[in-house]
């Protein structure tokens, strides 16, 4: 079968013709290989929908050692080809793509009788293919959860700890790789290892956060605490972006013992979207739109600011949650009036984005391009971007999505792993998230030019930023993005995948020489 890449924006290397090698198919794992179109099809795209690359073929395996099988044949091929693990397919520019290899299909691990998530008194041991969602019902049958989750749960734990996994907790307890105990994982020489931050430390601190590049993780060892039933859900508005910074800074400083919400996130309401978008929202009901649209319009500003906060609670602390909101609200300097909230279980607010995809699904906007653009901004410069690209360059849109901008406190991160923030010297830095989506074709030529806009901008007034689920082109891109960390990384990748085979889609190394090179 002949390979086929077809690429919307941006270009995925194209395999030599002829397909996969003969012996693959005499292998013991040769009945859990699909090469139907069928197959082919679903495995040749992802959630962006902006990039499609056909694999070869589909690996269903039924363990992990079906997956070191097929990872150590091509290793060992004279011609190795690429391997791709893909969870649910919820990368944005064609990472989880395999164009002329074998894309595998971890969910299959899941769909035996055996079970892959294993709760222990402190942590759980959770296949890499399993749906954070799933891993949130079976600790919470013991009382526990992790401390840190994403936003949106029907993602896997590999798919989460091969970027980073960011969310409302991360201030307190950094992103999800920082709360991994131990991993399994699959080498791009096909050896199964387990390792930790005491045994195989290196490969531990290069697979978190390592965008695939170094081994597939088909089990991953995390953190418990034990979970609240209840949470306060609040949304506070703020016109000003220096207040609604300031006030997000004062949470996320507070010490774990003085701290009154356990998640802190934000939110840019553009005007236009406020005044044209939608009329109501899971969260905001159609009155609230229209007393934050006035509130725009009064106060003059280009924008509307949106803190999220949450704050936990159980039978034993139910009684105080008031006194204690009142307590912390009274210290924030948002718009007066302006407070929204909810009562809802540690459930439907961990997966209360579930809500928002069920309302995008109905309206045939979940199946469309995504060119997502999301940053990590220093600090010192999150007024400046907010001028300049928020108020400005996007100032006069009305996406179909959803603006983040939030702090995380830099400590919070190990530099040792392979995941990168900007800017060490500065204690917090910000998270900014373009979530928007291509409704229409023009659409997504329009928001690429103001993606690549925003990206020039930051460049040419110094603002050092780094991508998250970054997308570079180049290994200029690559090396600016991983800066001092850069050489390392192509060290360990020429040691556990050295003919580069893993996760091709991210466009980092694209051949034993490039790693030579490096």
């Amino acid at each position: 079968m002949a390979s086929f890449v077809s690429v919307v924006t941006g270009q995925l290397r194209q395999m030599p013709a002829g397909g996969l090698p003969r012996d693959l198919f005499a292998l013991g794992i040769a009945s859990k290989i699909r090469t139907d179109r069928n197959s082919t099809a679903i495995a040749s795209s992802d959630f962006g929908c902006i990039v499609e690359a056909a694999p070869e073929a589909v690996l269903h395996p039924a363990k992990p050692s079906d997956i070191a099988a097929l990872i150590r044949f091509s290793a060992s091929s004279p011609a190795p080809f690429p391997v791709s693990p893909r969870g649910q397919g919820h990368s944005v520019r064609g990472q989880s793509l395999a164009p002329g290899g074998v894309v595998v299909d971890m969910r299959a691990l899941g769909r035996g009788h055996h079970s892959r998530i294993n709760v222990s008194a402190d942590y759980v041991d959770a296949g890499g293919e399993q749906l954070w969602i799933d891993v949130l019902r079976a600790t919470l049958e013991h009382g526990l959860a992790p401390r840190v989750w994403t936003d949106y749960l029907r993602i896997t734990v590999g798919g989460t700890l091969s970027n980073a996994g960011i969310g409302g907790q991360a201030f307190r307890h950094g992103p999800q790789i920082a709360n991994v105990q131990e991993l399994d994982v699959v080498t791009g020489t096909g050896e199964t290892v387990t390792c930790s931050c005491e045994k195989s430390s290196d490969l531990f601190f290069a697979a978190l956060g390592g965008l695939g590049q170094f081994g597939v993780i088909t089990r991953a060892r995390i953190a418990l605490e034990q979970a609240p039933k209840r949470v306060r859900w609040v949304r506070l508005a703020y016109s000003d972006v220096a207040t609604f910074t300031r006030d997000q800074e004062l949470l996320i400083s507070k010490r774990a013992s003085e701290a009154g919400f356990d998640y802190v996130e934000g939110q840019v309401q553009l005007n236009r979207t406020l005044n044209d978008g939608p009329k109501s929202t899971p969260f905001f009901s159609e009155g609230d739109v229209n007393r934050l649209a006035r509130l725009a319009s009064e106060s003059g500003s280009a924008a509307i600011y949106i803190m999220e906060t949450a704050m936990y609670y159980n039978d034993t602390t139910a009684s105080s949650v008031d006194k204690k909101l009142e307590k912390v609200l009274e210290q924030l300097s948002f718009v007066p009036g302006f407070v929204f909230t909810k009562d809802v279980t540690y459930v439907q607010f961990l997966d209360r984005v579930r809500e928002e995809e069920e309302v995008l699904r109905s309206a045939g906007l979940w199946d469309v391009p995504h060119p997502w653009l999301n940053l990590f901004i220093p600090r010192s410069r999150i007024l400046d971007f907010d001028t300049s690209v928020v108020k400005g360059l996007l100032g006069g849109t009305n996406p179909v999505g959803v603006i983040l901008m939030y702090p995380m406190n830099t400590n919070k991160w190990d530099d040792r792993m392979t995941a990168v923030a900007p800017l060490a010297e500065e204690d917090m830095f910000y998270t900014v998230g373009l979530l928007r989506s291509a409704v229409v074709p023009s659409d997504l030529e329009l928001l690429e030019r103001e993606n690549e806009a925003v990206l020039t901008f930051c460049d040419k007034e110094g603002i050092e930023c780094k991508q998250y689920l970054p997308h570079h082109m180049s290994w200029d891109g690559w090396q600016q993005h991983f800066g001092a960390k850069w050489s390392r990384i192509a060290e360990i990748k020429a040691k556990f995948d050295p003919h580069a085979i893993l996760s091709p889609g991210q466009r980092i190394f694209q051949s034993t020489g490039s790693i030579a090179a490096a």
